[in-house]
């Protein structure tokens, strides 16, 4: 290397060392921004506190530790059973729901954290109905609120939604409930779009306040009111205003994912700092969690997903969730070409249809719903018996809630995920410029990567619920040895790809993660080394694991039509110069119709024993 090289090379180390800086204060500034704004929210509270004539004043709870919110000895408790029984023919509670409810009939603020399936939304709908005001369900999604009233009416129970396309009668009959010293309405649902934008609803809500009608406010998906959750959305985070406005209103918030730092910053948010928080474990026995590589063709990953439904789940429901309308509309047209019956939910997808596709899902007149995230939370079928992502989520979070909708009746069900190098780069580009997009979508591809690790341990660590794991061989791809593969030493294909990097970028070339992996298949076999054989799958195995430890890195560049995702050096590169690589290669890479059929594939055997354990998982609350 000639002196000029080396002061190339001494040029671009500064280069990237000034990148890394500057990358650093707009993190130091975005968390001064953060802070301010706390502060600001800090100093009116205490404004708000120490004038004597506000009436938004915000009193702390004084919760008494003694009590005992399981107890069946508070003034409601005979009406709470005989109501559970009546109406929605449950003979039992879940874990931690006869807590909710008690707390949040004693008018105390709460947050319930519960797996999907667990029961959350008769934590607000029973205290609803023998209450004597009104109930304000926020929900983010009218999927959720069509499903809600939908079933409440079936109960017999007096259930409105206000949505854009609501008549006018539904709008009067609700709005004069709103006001009637004797509401016949329980339940009001609305988006958060609803509390931040329409002064007409507000004002409304005020007067049924101020009549003593409000009973309570229920926020299902209460992550998204914070910006470190996996679905934050800046109308939720108006609903903070709602504890200023309506302070003797208890306030109860919903969620089946929170990280502890998410559960913080939503209590702040929402101004419920003193509420009371109950968890119950998240991670449920009764799914099958499974990541498959995904094939290269969109009609070979077609055909195993028509083989995993037809072999095992013939004529049982289930969920495919897609990376877009398009994606959708793509999936369903071939699955119905292949026999099963199948539709599509997006957000292209008028009011109607969207409802007369979920009505036949429910219905069971198509066996596949084909979806983006825009259908599902909170959607209340049991019987959903597979659950498959064509595409890997944005967040852990998303990943495990979207795959939580299989299984809710305890009986054991399959969460499949396809993981596919191209998908990868495609979702960095739409959640880089989300406040916590690339970090969470990293936590994704970690959890996919991952060939060792039991996936139930990694979902319970991710959500601060230590020492869980499968509590029986078999339910998830990595403790059935599922997934077989052999540890191998891959530091010199490690360092082919980081030379090829350098090489192209002396002139003047960038690569993304698929020219990469080519150029190092083309490099391989031209020099004739001995990882000429390294399969397609294996270069990109290597390209994550070098991500993953950051050996590598993303560098974003925008153009006026797309984002364009290239690799470069990572921070820790010079591990390289003096350490191996080990990396867990999956074995017979040379024969991917064997590893389907052999290894990967959920087949009919390994799912026969699942069945066994379905009292781990089985509820009374079904």
């Amino acid at each position: 290397m000639t002196y000029l090289d080396d002061l190339q090379m001494e040029l671009r180390k500064v280069k990237y060392a000034i990148e890394n800086k500057n990358q650093q204060v707009l993190s130091i500034q975005s968390e001064q921004e953060m802070l301010h704004k706390k502060m600001t929210d800090i100093v009116q509270e205490i404004k708000d506190n120490s004038s004597p004539h506000s009436n938004t004043k915000h009193v702390p709870q004084l919760h008494n530790t003694d009590v005992d919110w399981s107890s069946k000895n508070f003034p409601w408790s005979a009406e709470l059973d005989k109501t559970l029984q009546d109406v929605f023919q449950i003979k039992h509670f879940h874990p931690v729901q006869l807590q909710a409810i008690n707390s949040t009939m004693s008018k105390c603020d709460v947050l319930l954290i519960m797996s999907t399936g667990g029961g959350k939304s008769l934590c607000f709908q029973l205290p609803a109905i023998i209450s004597k005001g009104i109930t304000l369900v926020v929900t983010p999604l009218v999927s959720l609120m069509e499903d809600q009233v939908l079933n409440l009416k079936q109960y017999g129970i007096k259930a409105h939604m206000l949505k854009a396309d609501s008549s006018m009668d539904d709008v009067m009959e609700v709005y004069d409930s709103m006001k009637s010293p004797n509401p016949q309405v329980k339940l009001v649902y609305v988006t958060p779009e609803k509390i931040s934008k329409s002064k007409q609803f507000m004002s409304h809500l005020d007067k049924c306040y101020k009549s003593g009608n409000l009973s309570r406010i229920a926020i299902d998906e209460v992550h998204c009111v914070s910006q470190w959750g996996n679905d934050f959305r800046p109308d939720y985070k108006m609903l903070g205003i709602l504890k200023r406005l309506y302070p003797s209103t208890p306030i109860i918030g919903l969620t089946a994912t929170s990280t502890n730092k998410v559960t913080f910053d939503t209590k702040q948010l929402l101004n419920i700092p003193d509420c009371l928080v109950f968890r119950t474990p998240l991670v449920r026995k009764n799914l099958f969690y499974e990541v498959r590589p995904k094939p290269t063709t969109h009609q070979k990953v077609v055909q195993d997903i028509v083989t995993t439904i037809q072999e095992n789940f013939k004529g049982e429901s289930g969920i495919i969730y897609c990376i877009s309308c398009r994606n959708c509309t793509d999936v369903c047209n071939s699955l119905i070409k292949s026999g099963i019956r199948a539709a599509v939910y997006h957000a292209r997808c008028s009011a109607k249809k969207k409802s007369e596709v979920h009505q036949q899902w429910l219905n069971n007149e198509i066996q596949v719903i084909c979806a983006t995230v825009a259908f599902g939370m909170g959607i209340n079928k049991p019987q959903v018996r597979f659950v498959i992502h064509h595409s890997i989520s944005k967040s852990v979070e998303n990943y495990f809630q979207e795959a939580g909708r299989a299984g809710r009746d305890g009986k054991p069900s399959l969460c499949l995920l396809y993981f596919g190098f191209w998908d990868v780069f495609r979702q960095t580009s739409m959640v880089f410029r989300e406040r916590t997009g690339t970090e969470n979508l990293s936590k994704v591809v970690k959890f996919c990567h991952n060939l060792k690790t039991c996936r139930v341990e990694l979902l319970a660590n991710h959500f601060g619920e230590v020492n869980e794991q499968c509590q029986s061989p078999g339910m998830c791809d990595v403790c059935s040895n599922l997934q077989k593969t052999t540890k191998k030493d891959v530091t010199e294909p490690c360092k082919v790809l980081l030379r090829l990097i350098k090489s192209n970028s002396m002139d003047g070339n960038r690569l993304t993660g698929i020219q990469l992996v080519d150029a190092a298949i083309r490099d391989s076999k031209n020099r004739k080394t001995k990882w000429k054989d390294l399969s397609r799958h294996e270069w990109q195995r290597i390209v994550f694991d070098m991500l993953v430890n950051g050996f590598l890195r993303e560098d974003y560049h925008l153009t006026s039509r797309s984002t364009i995702v290239y690799l470069t050096y990572g921070r820790n590169v010079r591990f390289l110069l003096n350490n191996k690589v080990m990396l867990d290669l999956h074995d017979n890479i040379q024969q991917p119709k064997n590893i389907y059929k052999d290894c990967l594939s959920l087949n009919h055997g390994t799912l026969e024993k699942i069945p066994k354990l379905d009292n781990l998982g089985k509820s009374d609350n079904t």
